[in-house]
């Protein structure tokens, strides 16, 4: 069973989430939250699998709740799926640095919002290769963009620092092996071992660790 907690400050998007979420099979609803301070106090009380954080909250915002509940060592299991009303919200990148694991815009379908739910508690980042490139460029070409390499990008291979600027562009898993002119298991292998040395929580957080050491050219 996936336990949810949802963070929306607006009453009628908590309903359609919580009708949402209590109709789906596997999945039950454990807390709602109107502000960023009352979500992470849930959270702590309840130990969600999931969170679905909406980013305009009054007070503590969905970022810094989102900062408090993945830096919270009780609280490692629990991913937070990021709402957004626009897609390259201004706050996403922000967002992802912070620990988000990915993020949706509010009018998704059900279908794909519930999808999300579950790749999401079991461990997957919920960043297309398509919506990651958006994303990171987005950001990237910010003039304030300065390189601050990950305190552990030493450890990383030749090849394993080449496979995360990679994953930084968007690549998928597929298109890197082909890249690389390897196979997929070979591709997913060095994925797999970068995320192990960079202690990256999901793939989401090996992006932003790509972007912040300055390993997507651009």
């Amino acid at each position: 069973m996936i336990r949810v907690l949802i963070a929306d400050d607006q009453d009628l998007v908590r309903i359609g989430l919580r009708a949402l979420v209590e109709s789906e099979e596997g999945l039950t609803l454990v807390g709602e939250a109107a502000d960023g301070l009352a979500a992470v106090e849930v959270a702590r009380r309840q130990r969600p699998d999931v969170v679905l954080m909406d980013v305009r909250m009054p007070g503590v915002d969905g970022i810094e709740a989102t900062r408090r509940i993945v830096t919270d060592p009780e609280l490692s299991g629990t991913r937070v799926i990021v709402l957004t009303t626009f897609e390259l919200d201004e706050y996403v990148f922000d967002a992802l640095r912070h620990g988000a694991s990915g993020f949706l815009t509010k009018d998704t379908r059900p279908a794909e919002l519930l999808r999300a739910i579950r790749l999401v508690a079991e461990g997957e980042a919920l960043l297309s290769p398509s919506v990651t490139r958006r994303v990171v460029q987005e950001f990237a070409t910010r003039p304030s963009r300065v390189p601050r390499p990950h305190p552990r990008l030493g450890t990383l291979t030749d090849r394993e620092r080449e496979v995360v600027g990679l994953v930084g562009e968007g690549l998928s898993n597929e298109e890197i092996a082909e890249r690389l002119v390897v196979s997929p298991a070979t591709a997913r292998t060095h994925v797999s071992r970068a995320m192990v040395k960079l202690a990256a929580r999901d793939r989401a957080q090996l992006v932003v660790f790509a972007y912040q050491s300055g390993l997507v050219p651009f």
